[in-house]
């Protein structure tokens, strides 16, 4: 046991860092990681299984700060335990340019980030995922190989934040007892006091929610501890309120909103440095105090040892599989299936919506990957994301590959987040593609990260029909098409919807989304290809009959309208191409030549999309011609929809012979 005194200058080391880091800055937060110096010393002196040697070890404890904001608590704490991308330098460094040490933690930076952090109660939800796909990775490769907790630091903006309902039902619906939060109750935010906002009973609604709940004081270590190891042997996760003082030690600005996002100032940090005896200048940790630190940081490599040689004497197939799937690479039989599945879909030619298309495809992906986990967030008869090999993930049964994630669209995509970066699964879930709103926070951060988190967005347009413009997504696609890093799937037919699938389990370093129709579509690409053509982002799905007058860009259920006005144009004898433009970012990513190519040099440049205009012009210029949707849609069926908006192959004919100064 560490005594008072080591525990508290070894908390201290935290909050030194912490508010010189931002005086030097002169931007940042440094009353959380003086407020939690004592939970984060407990935690990571005395329970933390990690090893900054080896951060990567799959087994390790996770360790998530959900309030982002307080982000120095988190690289004080790696730079002392000794994770080698946490030098001192990067502690000066704190919030510039280049700098590991970003405002917030962001994942990929350095070792010991296990999320990208700062919108609040995101980190909370990420957990939420980690925990389960620890549970998921237990109930395929034992004890042995996966048995490790998740610990979150949480602020009062994490819990007043809706996220933060939808993901702790999820995980007290699940069970999911090796999740335990700790709660930085210090009753205070940016406008002030908590109570100028809010008055919940937080204890009581995680109870509510099938949690574990305990009261502690957060300066206490040994209370901190007890609660921990109790929260270890619970069987429901658990939330540890801890009530500590924002800015700690500070003599002035303790306890108010003063110290929340603010420099400290050099004259209350020098009162600080009285008040708690620290005489050590800015960025100097006294040697003892770094080797306990250090010394600390050590204690679980013989744990790690053991774990490797699990690993090693673990069955050659077993091993194999961890490996491969923590490594994320995808079976060797991969190809080889979608390549047989795209041959018997031209033999075929089905004529399904994309989004059964989709469970299609699925069918193969799912017999193929055994670490792709499906869900819906309540619709799964409508997504259609469920398949023969994906029975339910239940409270008393982890071995199953599909989760009921009810209806919490942010917090399915949160926690999909979290089980992409804990590894070893690869998520997919699904809603309406209107309600990827609710989801988008979660969806821009899966792109920031850069991490494989699939979203299946169904019910993509006007096509839906009856449930009207509530429903009816316009301005999604753009809206979605406009986060950096991020590939928007809007396949035509089953051919391009498989290729989609198999590019978005490709892409390791981007988030895909996948614009599926409700309606059913035919088949337009009719010729097995080895190529996956989809790749390009756009191609040409329809040739000119000579140079060609007109160029007609579509996706999904609109290329068959841009077939249907290219057959009339050739008939009127105005040679005319279609390009089917299945994802507008890997066209980004083609050569200049390849680009120019596709975009061509025909006079009559037009796109028909069921949404609005804003991204078209790329392909077809200011002056081109858009048929698709200007406003909001309509309740009524689908056959009166397209023609009352004027997104028909007729429409199309007439705009083009308008342009080309012919009567239609």
């Amino acid at each position: 046991m560490i005594s008072r005194e080591k525990h508290d200058r070894m908390a201290n080391a935290i909050r030194f860092l912490s508010m010189d880091a931002v005086e030097k800055a002169n931007s940042g937060h440094p009353g959380l990681p003086m407020g939690a110096a004592d939970i984060a010393t407990v935690l990571y002196t005395r329970f933390m299984t990690h090893d900054p040697k080896n951060p990567h070890w799959p087994d390790r404890d996770r360790f998530v700060l959900s309030a982002g904001h307080g982000s120095m608590l988190l690289y004080s704490v790696l730079y002392l335990s000794g994770y080698e991308d946490l030098t001192l330098e990067q502690i000066k460094n704190f919030r510039q340019l280049g700098s590991k040490t970003a405002g917030h933690p962001e994942w990929g930076h350095a070792a010991g980030i296990e999320t990208t952090t700062g919108p609040l109660g995101q980190g909370l939800a990420n957990a939420v995922g980690m925990a389960l796909a620890e549970r998921l990775m237990n109930a395929r490769f034992g004890d042995a190989l996966v048995d490790h907790h998740t610990y979150v630091l949480a602020g009062d903006g994490c819990l007043m934040e809706g996220i933060s309902q939808e993901a702790i039902s999820l995980a007290g619906h699940l069970k999911l007892n090796k999740l335990i939060v700790i709660w930085d109750d210090n009753s205070i935010s940016i406008d002030g006091a908590v109570s100028l906002a809010d008055s919940t009973n937080q204890q009581k609604r995680f109870e509510a929610s099938g949690w574990a709940t305990t009261r502690i004081d957060g300066h206490d270590p040994e209370a901190i501890a007890a609660a921990i190891e109790k929260a270890r042997t619970s069987d429901k996760p658990t939330l540890i309120a801890a009530k500590t003082t924002i800015g700690f030690g500070a003599p002035h600005k303790a306890g108010t909103n003063k110290v929340h996002g603010s420099p400290l100032g050099a004259e209350e940090i020098a009162a600080t440095r009285k008040a708690l005896n620290w005489d050590s200048p800015p960025f100097v940790v006294p040697s003892d105090i770094l080797d306990d630190w250090r010394l600390a940081g050590l204690r679980s490599a013989k744990e790690r040892k053991a774990w490797e040689k699990r690993l090693a004497e673990a069955p050659a197939d077993l091993r194999g599989e961890f490996e491969r799937r923590i490594a994320g690479e995808l079976p060797g039989d991969f190809e080889a299936g979608m390549a047989a599945y795209k041959q018997k879909l031209a033999a075929d030619k089905p004529k399904v919506a994309t989004r059964k298309s989709s469970e299609m495809a699925l069918e193969i992906v799912n017999g193929v990957i055994p670490e792709t986990i499906g869900g819906s967030a309540d619709l799964t008869g409508s997504n259609n994301t469920k398949t023969s090999q994906t029975k339910n993930v239940t409270p008393t049964d982890y071995s199953g590959r599909y989760i009921h994630w009810g209806i919490r669209e942010h917090g399915m995509a949160a926690a999909m987040n979290g089980m992409t970066l804990h590894g070893g699964v690869i998520p997919y879930g699904g809603t309406f593609l209107t309600f990827s709103d609710y989801a988008r926070p979660a969806m821009r951060l899966a792109s920031l990260m850069g991490i494989r988190t699939i979203f299946v967005m169904t019910h993509d347009s006007i096509g839906l029909g009856e449930d009207g413009p509530t429903h009816q997504p316009v301005e999604h696609l753009a809206a979605l098409r406009a986060i950096p890093n991020h590939f928007v799937f809007r396949p035509a037919d089953a051919m391009e919807t498989a290729e989609c699938w198999e590019l978005a389990l490709a892409s390791v370093k981007t988030p895909s989304t996948l614009a599926l129709t409700r309606q059913n579509l035919p088949a337009v690409r009719t010729e097995f290809s080895e190529d996956n053509l989809c790749a390009l982002g756009a191609y040409e799905l329809a040739t000119a009959s000579d140079e060609a007058e007109v160029t007609i860009y579509a996706t999904g259920s609109e290329v068959e309208i841009a077939l249907a006005a290219r057959t009339q144009l050739e008939k009127a004898g105005h040679p005319t191409r279609v390009i089917s433009v299945p994802c507008f970012e890997l066209f980004e990513q083609q050569s200049a030549e390849y680009r120019n190519a596709i975009l061509g040099g025909a006079s009559i440049k037009i796109a028909i999309e069921a949404g609005i205009r804003q991204g078209w012009d790329a392909f077809i210029g200011a002056e081109g011609i858009f048929v698709g949707m200007a406003g909001f849609g309509a309740s009524a069926p689908i056959e009166k929809l397209y023609p009352h908006f004027g997104i028909t192959a007729e429409a199309t004919v007439k705009a083009a012979l308008k342009r080309l100064g012919k009567k239609g």
